[in-house]
């Protein structure tokens, strides 16, 4: 391999004969206390420059020292990877200020949530030290064409995260699932405090996303002290220099909550991100929610696999005629070390057929079927990852 000298990382060509670089970079940091919740956009992070076709991106949290942290002191409940566009006059103005409302424009993924709602091109929680985002040859993310860069604009890309520091709580699986009477909220946050549609939380939201807000902090065991600690995402990228012989991919992402509706012959989307799962005392049945979601434009499926939380039995995607297009089944870890937490979700399987095996027809109706144990749980979640092609190579076509 042959090592590239950068600023703040290096990179790394990969001695395989595919060219495939690797860059492995740190955020800024992030402070966290006992019990403490963190909410942040981190912007312009550093990302591979050029016109370039992205194989991977994968995600840890680490502290001080560069050591990883386990879930059960700083559960990372999410971090998502947003591409936006940045007006290059106000680039100064923006980064001073933060001041998001002039001078960017965010680009989202392919779908299918209504408005901004889950734009990300990567992202993942506890389970992203144990979930591949490998994307087989010759297919890639393209991104930096500077044919479809708007003129007078630089693509740049931000970190949304939520880490929830459970030492000491007196819940610890209860604070990382967002459960709002194990947080210390402010006495006015039902008057206060708005929903995913607007309107003001109902006093039975139970837990979930609007109960995890940044400085917010889980209730503690009375007799726990803890230090304050600086932490950062660690996140590998790799990718490859774009050519006609890569082939570009379309992301996805298919929410198990998803209530569409049709205006016409126009798909309306309604995801609501996360949902309460009630435990069923009449039987011990595992819970299931499903969602018929149309595919405007299809494609041959070149990888799939899901955002779930603990307690996941697992998540389907069905065709509109039934067949299996894909499975991801969940890893629980067994253990203390980072990555094998024992009780967590540590990853879930991916699927990777063989190219031109399965393809997904324009305006067919998939079905995704998320399948939780029967038990009390907020926030749960059920987030369907998945990356089409266009067009296959000849060699990989079953003919």
């Amino acid at each position: 391999m042959m090592l590239l000298p950068g600023i703040t990382h290096s990179i790394v060509v990969e001695s395989n004969g595919s060219y495939i670089k690797s860059a492995t970079f740190l955020s800024e940091k992030f402070e966290v206390g006992p019990g403490k919740i963190v909410v942040k956009t981190l912007l312009d992070i550093d990302f591979p420059k050029g016109h370039i076709g992205v194989k991977s991106f994968d995600v840890e949290v680490v502290d001080e020292n560069g050591k990883s942290v386990p879930l059960y002191e700083t559960y990372l409940h999410h971090w998502f990877a947003v591409k936006y566009i940045e007006n290059i006059t106000m680039s100064n103005y923006i980064k001073e200020s933060h001041d998001l409302r002039n001078g960017i424009e965010f680009e989202r993924n392919d779908g299918m949530c209504q408005g901004f709602l889950l734009p990300h091109y990567w992202g993942l929680g506890g389970e992203s030290r144990g979930t591949s985002s490998n994307l087989p040859d010759p297919f890639a993310v393209e991104l930096g064409n500077p044919t479809k860069l708007k003129d007078g604009f630089k693509e740049k890309w931000l970190f949304s995260i939520m880490v929830i520091d459970t030492r000491g709580a007196h819940d610890r699986k209860g604070c990382s699932e967002c459960r709002c009477k194990l947080l210390n909220l402010p006495t006015n946050f039902y008057n206060v405090t708005m929903g995913i549609n607007g309107q003001l939380l109902p006093r039975n939201y139970k837990g979930g996303l609007f109960c995890c807000q940044d400085n917010l902090q889980c209730k503690l065991r009375n007799d726990f002290h803890g230090p304050i600690r600086n932490l950062s995402l660690r996140y590998k990228i790799r990718w490859v220099d774009w050519d006609e012989h890569q082939v570009p991919l379309r992301f996805y992402i298919l929410d198990s909550t998803d209530r569409v509706r049709s205006n016409g012959s126009t798909p309306i989307h309604d995801c609501q991100a996360e949902y309460t799962i009630s435990r069923n005392h009449d039987n011990d049945f595992p819970h299931v929610k499903k969602a018929n979601i149309p595919m405007t434009k299809g494609g041959y499926l070149i990888y799939g696999t899901a955002h779930m939380h603990t307690g996941v039995v697992n998540t389907t995607l069905y065709g509109q005629d039934g067949r299996v297009l894909c499975t991801s089944n969940p890893k629980y870890g067994t253990g203390k070390e980072a990555g094998n937490e024992n009780g967590y979700l540590v990853g879930m399987s991916v699927c990777y057929p063989k190219p031109g095996s399965i393809k997904i027809k324009d305006g067919e109706i998939l079905t995704l079927e998320s399948i939780y144990e029967n038990k009390f749980r907020t926030g749960a979640m059920g987030h369907f990852y998945i990356y089409l092609a266009d067009q296959i190579p000849n060699k990989d076509l079953n003919i």
